[in-house]
């Protein structure tokens, strides 16, 4: 592996250049250009709080819209990375027949531009901290390291289902139900006391999501300026690297496969 990162690196001007186009190329004939970053969390955020705070009567301690808005900003970093990796290389097929690269450098340039489309999205989140005053603490140092284990997460479930994709290509249509699916098993829309006040007997399982962990993280250092719970942190942290060594390592060993199949 470590001979594989050394080549990446090798190649990180690629990874720079391949990250600019996705960019380019996701809002090129695009009325509204970059805005369509802030646009989808927005309206996610207000949808949410209209239906769960008005309607459905979710009691939170804190406003509804920072508290949904905390959550869907990191989910729609790992839902929209996923959904658009997943298939980066069956869409890239002329790329990966005809010339030599590192094939991960497809899955990390959708990577980068959904992180662009993170921070561009976290303007919202900052006028919302100032409208509800939620102070900047020490904990928020925290931030850089929640985002590494999900970045982590996001490529280990990208290189394979990547690469699961060129071989069965109904992975593809799997995907977007099993982001449907994940979302409701997140603490996103509901506060996981909701699930320990309820469903207490399946709380350690529950933590097996390791977006659990990186969502409730990020609640905790902004919203209630504590460090995080280093349990469900933990765990999610372990879990994502498992992952992504598993799945590297099968995406090489297929990566030769690759020019047969596409």
């Amino acid at each position: 592996m470590i001979a594989h990162v050394q080549t990446l690196f090798r190649f990180r001007e690629l990874i720079g250049m391949w990250t600019f186009r996705e960019i380019r190329v996701r809002y090129k004939q695009s009325l509204l250009g970059a805005a369509w970053a802030v646009l989808q969390p927005l309206a996610m955020m207000l949808m949410f709080t209209v239906v769960f705070s008005r309607i459905a009567r979710i009691e939170t301690d804190y406003p509804y819209p920072i508290f949904s808005y905390s959550a869907v900003l990191p989910w729609t970093l790992l839902a929209t990375s996923v959904s658009f990796g997943v298939n980066s290389l069956i869409n890239n097929m002329n790329l990966v027949t005809k010339t030599y690269f590192p094939r991960e450098i497809l899955p990390l340039g959708v990577i980068g531009s959904a992180l662009f489309d993170f921070v561009v999205a976290s303007s919202i989140f900052v006028i919302l901290m100032i409208y509800y005053q939620i102070p900047v603490n020490i904990n928020f140092l925290w931030i850089p390291v929640f985002l590494v284990i999900q970045i982590i997460l996001m490529l280990g479930i990208i290189l394979l289902g990547s690469a699961l994709t060129v071989f069965y290509r109904d992975v593809r249509y799997v995907v977007p139900l099993a982001i449907q699916l994940w979302f409701y098993a997140t603490p996103i829309i509901y506060p996981i006391s909701l699930v320990e006040e309820n469903l207490p007997q399946l709380r350690t399982f529950y933590a097996l999501n390791p977006m659990v962990g990186i969502v409730e993280s990020y609640r905790d250092v902004i919203l209630e300026g504590v460090p995080p719970n280093f349990t469900d942190l933990g765990l999610a942290a372990a879990m994502s690297i498992v992952l992504f060594v598993v799945a590297y390592y099968v995406f090489k060993r297929l990566e030769v496969l690759f020019n047969d199949l596409i």
